[in-house]
């Protein structure tokens, strides 16, 4: 009797093995190239005006009506005459005590304000937090009469004092805002169990809930120290005197009634907006969170 034949199944081919080390390729989509090359192209549309100041800042003047994009030789004694035939160093050290003063005021009085407001739900609280934001509405060139007679009848005219006063106070509706979404954002409880371990009611504001607003409390200094440190109109208004003026006004100083000095213009530009470019840079990321953390309460 005959024995059936053994049935002989052979396994499936399997694909080779991947090289080792090798990494699987990536597709790239039309459309992430599209949209990244979009992207590329509005930032070089934001960035060219600054390259064309940085390049007329080092541009010799019998060039500045040249059509040529690029200059036949880079002047770079242009960024250093300017601080010799004007008062830009006055007027810079003028605008970082006016930008800081301001920013350290605001924070003073807005913390409090709106950890106040975020905390207690106090009769009037929705109109209270109406009027700051009606306040911010109010432009200061409709103010500049009565703040000029204001400041003249107390002989703080071309004072920085009187700079960091009205700076903080346009300043302050926005920060107070600002403060006010992102406390309430943080969780009671926190300060509550905070309070239970023996902390007080300032302790836990500065243990818990200042460290975790921290993020908002960044984009409020960032604004604040940004918007003053580009105000004009009050710096022109309030301080006649050219040491004592900001950065803003000193710079104006080089458009005069038939000519307009545009290397020394743009070279004192560049060092207008080389310290917030440098602040903006290292906080930027705080800037994005708090924006974001903070726009719901």
């Amino acid at each position: 009797m005959s024995t059936p034949a053994a049935t002989v199944t052979t396994p499936a081919r399997r694909s080779a093995p991947a090289a080792a080390g090798s990494a699987p390729r990536r597709t790239v989509r039309p459309r992430t190239v599209i949209i990244a090359g979009l992207a590329w192209l509005l930032a070089a549309v934001f960035l060219l005006p600054y390259l064309e100041m940085v390049v007329t800042a080092v541009r010799p003047a019998g060039e500045l009506r040249d059509a040529t994009y690029l200059p036949g030789h880079f002047q770079w004694s242009n960024l250093i005459d300017v601080w010799r035939e004007s008062n830009l160093g006055s007027n810079l050290r003028v605008t970082l005590l006016v930008a800081g003063g301001s920013t350290l005021l605001v924070l003073l009085v807005a913390l409090p304000a709106a950890y106040y407001t975020a905390r207690t739900r106090f009769r009037g609280r929705t109109v209270f937090l109406l009027l700051v934001l009606v306040t911010q509405m109010f432009q200061p060139t409709s103010l500049l009469v009565g703040l000029y007679r204001e400041f003249y009848q107390f002989d703080m005219l071309n004072s920085v004092w009187t700079l960091i006063l009205c700076n903080g106070a346009f300043n302050l509706a926005f920060a107070i805002w600002i403060l006010t979404a992102y406390i309430g954002s943080i969780p009671v409880e926190l300060e509550e169990a905070a309070m239970i371990d023996g902390l007080g009611r300032v302790g836990a504001l500065f243990r818990v809930t200042l460290p975790l607003a921290m993020p908002g409390v960044v984009t409020a200094v960032i604004f604040t120290f940004i918007a003053a440190w580009n105000e004009f109109v009050m710096g022109l208004t309030l301080s006649t005197v050219p040491d004592s003026q900001p950065l803003t006004v000193g710079i104006n100083s080089f458009v005069g009634n038939y000519t307009v000095q545009w290397n020394y213009l743009f070279a004192g530009s560049v060092v207008a907006i080389v310290p917030v470019v440098i602040l903006f840079a290292f906080i930027e990321r705080h800037v994005v969170s708090g924006l974001t953390a903070g726009s719901v309460e």
